[in-house]
């Protein structure tokens, strides 16, 4: 970069500024400012000979007041003629007016766009940089259009300086982020890698930035970065200080590289070559050794880089999950962080062991730091910190400290902050339950839960408890007397009243020998309360009482006569009035047998997965990580209505038993009761398939548009896999799944389904599946398909199964399209066109002018349209580079014919496709269905 010459000190610049920072008022400013702008519209207007100098003084007092907050509506044209300046000095303050005050709808763009290429096309290092400086810093689509396939060709030229490469690659990381779709992928992408062996450290600090952002997108083209990241890794890792000393940051060598390296590895799976797998763990164990070394510096920046790459070291090792050496060394390095004195550290510390502690290698060595993580989640002053600490209790849980963690959670929950209060009662809901010992501590901890931080008690909650307790014999009479006793304090929270009221309902015959809990003893318990509750509590003891009328005949005289008085039967609410009327009438009327039938005890609820668990990861987000798991490596995390392993973890995990018996799915998005059904049904019964796709499966279907056979879905615990054939308007179709655990799936029951008038259009005949699948073992099933009519939708698969005692429940897209029924029909050039205008019909012609998503290849483009099912017709259309194809969808009903064109501008980067049928809704499907290909 040239130096500045003490001539270019624009002497009045300096004086305009010391005069704007002398002004004694804001008036006086804006006189100041208005007095040079009226000045420098003069010089612009007036001296058409302006030299150099002068316009880089006056745009620089123009930018110098747009920052001080002022408009500038000239002098835009005068910083674009800077641009074509050769002086260093003139170009860079035209550029920087332009970053900083033109916006990418401005009629100068193409002027600024005319300049920046003859920057780029200059070969002058200088003046390149300044050009893809300026490219990078406005980074609108305009700019993205214009240079997008331009910098890739910069960025790998041999004979680029290393300083241009730096900016290139920044420069098109900067366009990628905001117009990804406009940077095409191609020859570079392969060629981009092995900047990382690149001898300038700048330049491989760069590249790693742009190949991260990249492979996240398409890892399979970037695949081969994971060895030569490695090999960089590893000579930073094992260099001295003095060896990069350009890029040594307080004795500690590239640091800001190091951690590009590792949060590069980390996009990807574990290395499956042996040799860079073994180079990866020297390196990882050289950066965990080189963590207990003692500090070369007292320097906090020392400290910070250092500790700075151990954490991101460590975050590789938990993605990676296979090296159980590592992660136990991990864990015991992050436990000497748990009492360090900054702050930062314990609370970086803390996160990571809520990872470590969703593996199974490392669980164990969490577990033997939970003293000091219950000390800091009494003593933090930080509320981040106590939060990140309760993660980690929630975390480390299991059967064996389960009573000791919700105790200490419990007792926390009396003094906790605000903020996180509900989050640590949901997270004690589910501990509880998950690891209940027996239920009467079950119930215990929900009753006292409720009473430390009723506010906080959501309804989840006290809905799950008392679905267990009707769900399980054994617990009902100790949870009425529990509760019975919990109401006879003086203030007592609504939940509590609303669990006393359901219960006592459902069981308070069970405790009713007791003179002290007699009948009427309990009607006048939960009646002290009712007059300070709200409407929907009223509604549910009004339910209660009615209950009552049936258990004990005695109380019917003391109940009908609150249900008489004017404050029931007269009451403002319709819903309390109506209960009122309604519940009095039953009981004049009624018999015995009559009101036994009427009210008989509730049923036992469905098993279903606990929706308190799901409301912690709908608190938490989708972001929060095994912060929301169920607590360790046998937990799983749901998503799309079913349970998906944890993604943070490679190893599969193991099933959890559940000791409640109730854990299934969760009904997705189901209204909470009305006050009108509160105690007649508390959830609702049915566990209705999961109709919303599971993620990622639309993309899985389209693979399948052009071919018949692969993978359709795969998750951590389920591989399906799709084999068919098709001929003329029949099908079949092998589907394969596969347990990739090493526990049986029970229950295991696939289901097709139909969605809108699809049955009436597609049969499909499904054989049965064996509803159990072995650990490792794989299954099949076939699908016999006959094509009815034509069609839009595709057919739905849902597949549901037991795993663990846990209920999956997972909806994909079945890969069957209306090309599948294609017969190819070659044809000759004139029989073509004489049908292609036979079909010149508006409605009879779908045509698509779209952007190309992946690299223009002929042969791939020949590939997909045969894969698509037409024939592929040789020397018909006039331009040889275009595509044309023929075919017949058959049916049982009608045969259509099918006329394609497909005409690619590789310049452009665009195609136009024109499809012909003798039908406009296979016109249109068709072409949706294709122009999706490419």
């Amino acid at each position: 970069m040239p130096a500045v010459s003490k001539g270019d000190g624009m002497r009045g610049l300096a004086v305009f500024i010391s005069d704007i920072r002398n002004c004694k008022s804001k008036e006086a400013e804006i006189k100041r400012i208005n007095k040079e702008l009226a000045n420098i519209r003069s010089k612009f207007k007036g001296d058409k000979a302006l030299d150099g100098y002068s316009k880089k003084k006056y745009v620089c007092k123009l930018l110098f007041i747009f920052l001080l907050g002022h408009d500038i509506d000239f002098g835009h044209m005068e910083a674009v003629n800077l641009l074509s300046s050769n002086k260093y000095t003139e170009k860079q303050i035209g550029y920087l007016f332009i970053s900083v005050l033109v916006n990418s709808n401005s009629e100068l763009i193409r002027l600024i766009n005319n300049a920046i290429k003859n920057d780029l096309a200059s070969r002058n290092p200088t003046f390149m940089c300044l050009s893809l400086h300026c490219i990078a810093n406005v980074g609108s689509r305009e700019m993205a259009e214009a240079f997008a396939s331009e910098i890739p060709r910069i960025l790998v030229a041999g004979d680029t300086m290393d300083s241009v490469k730096q900016s290139a690659a920044l420069c098109l990381l900067r366009l990628y982020k905001t117009s990804p779709d406009l940077v095409p992928m191609g020859e570079w992408t392969s060629r981009v890698v092995h900047l990382l062996n690149d001898q300038h450290m700048g330049v491989v600090t760069a590249a790693v930035s742009l190949i991260t952002c990249l492979c996240k997108k398409n890892p399979d083209d970037f695949k081969t970065c994971v060895s030569l990241a490695v090999s960089r890794l590893s000579r930073i890792v094992s260099s001295a200080s003095t060896d990069l000393q350009d890029y040594t940051y307080y004795f500690v060598p590239a640091p800001w590289l190091s951690v590009k390296l590792l949060r590069l590895l980390q996009c990807y799976p574990p290395p499956e070559d042996a040799a860079v797998k073994g180079r990866l763990v020297e390196c990882l164990e050289t950066i965990l050794n080189k963590a207990q070394e003692p500090p070369k510096s007292k320097k906090v920046q020392h400290s910070n880089a250092k500790n700075a790459i151990l954490f991101e070291a460590i975050s590789l090792i938990i993605h990676y999950d296979s090296e159980p050496n590592l992660l136990v060394r991990a864990c015991n390095q992050l436990g000497q962080f748990l009492q360090h004195r900054e702050t930062n550290l314990r609370y970086l510390a803390l996160e990571s062991m809520c990872t470590l502690a969703s593996s199974e290698f490392s669980h164990e060595a969490v577990k033997t730091h939970i003293e000091t993580v219950i000390n800091a989640l009494k003593t933090e002053r930080d509320v981040s910190v106590r939060q990140r600490a309760a993660d980690l209790l929630y975390a480390m849980c299991d059967r064996t400290n389960a009573k000791q963690i919700v105790a200490e959670m419990l007792s926390y929950l009396e003094t906790a902050d605000y903020s996180i209060r509900e989050e640590i009662v949901l997270k004690v809901a589910v501990l509880a339950e998950k690891y209940a010992v027996d239920y009467s501590w079950y119930v215990d901890t929900i009753l006292n839960l409720i009473r430390i931080a009723g506010d906080y008690v959501s309804e989840e909650v006290w809905y799950r408890v008392i679905q267990i307790v009707i769900n399980r014999d054994d617990v009902q009479g100790y949870a009425a007397k529990t509760v019975f006793e919990a109401l006879q304090a003086p203030a007592c929270h609504e939940n509590m009243v609303k669990v006393g009221g359901y219960i006592l309902g459902e069981f308070g015959n069970l405790i009713a020998g007791d003179p002290r809990s007699s009948p009427l003893v309990q009607f006048n318990l939960l009646h002290s309360k009712f007059h300070l509750c709200s409407v929907s509590t009223r509604a549910l003891l009004l339910s209660t009482y009615i209950k009552f009328i049936n258990l004990f005949p005695e109380t019917k005289p003391t109940i009908q006569e609150v249900l008489r008085s004017d404050s029931q039967i007269r009451n403002a609410d319709v819903e309390l009035q109506q209960r009122a009327v309604e519940y009095l009438k039953l009981s004049s009327i009624a018999s015995t047998d009559v009101l036994a039938t009427v009210l008989e005890e509730m049923p036992p609820f469905p098993e279903r997965e606990s929706s308190i668990l799901a409301k912690l990861k709908k608190k938490k987000g989708p972001g929060a990580g095994s912060e929301v798991e169920e607590g360790k490596k046998e937990q799983n995390s749901e998503i799309n209505g079913g349970v998906e392993p944890i993604t943070s973890t490679a190893s599969t995990p193991s099933p959890s038993a559940d000791l409640l018996g109730l854990k299934a799915v969760a009904v997705a998005g189901s209204a909470p009761p009305s006050a009108g059904n509160l105690l007649v049904d508390v959830f609702s019964d049915n566990v209705p398939a999961a109709t919303h796709l599971t993620p990622g499966s639309e993309d899985n279907f389209l693979r399948f548009v052009c071919k018949n056979n692969g993978v359709l879905f795969e998750n951590q615990l389920l591989q399906m896999g799709v084999k068919s054939e098709f001929r003329q308007n029949l099908g079949r179709m092998y589907v394969f799944y596969g347990n990739k655990t090493s526990v049986q799936f029970q229950s295991f029951t696939p289901t097709v389904t139909f969605p809108g008038d699809l049955q009436s259009q597609l049969n499909i005949q499904t054989k049965p599946v064996d509803p159990v699948v072995e650990g490792g073992a794989q299954v099949q099933q076939v699908l016999n398909i006959e094509c009815l009519s034509d069609f839009v939708e595709a057919p739905l698969i849902n597949i549901k199964y037991r795993y663990g005692g846990t209920l999956q429940n997972m909806t994909l897209k079945l890969p069957i399209t209306i090309n599948k029924f294609f017969q190819p029909t070659e044809m000759s050039s004139q029989d073509f066109f004489q049908r292609w205008k036979q079909l010149s019909l508006s409605q009879q012609e779908a045509q698509k002018i779209f952007k190309a998503n992946s690299p223009m290849d002929a042969e791939v483009t020949k590939a997909k349209l045969l894969g698509f099912g037409t024939a592929l017709l040789e020397n018909v259309d006039p331009n040889p580079d275009n595509f044309v194809g023929a075919g017949i969808v058959q049916t049982k009903t009608l045969q259509v014919g099918c006329l394609l064109r497909l005409e690619p501008n590789a310049q452009a980067q665009m195609y136009r496709l024109t499809l012909r049928t003798s039908k406009e809704t296979v016109s249109k499907h068709l072409c949706e269905l294709l122009s999706q290909q490419f």
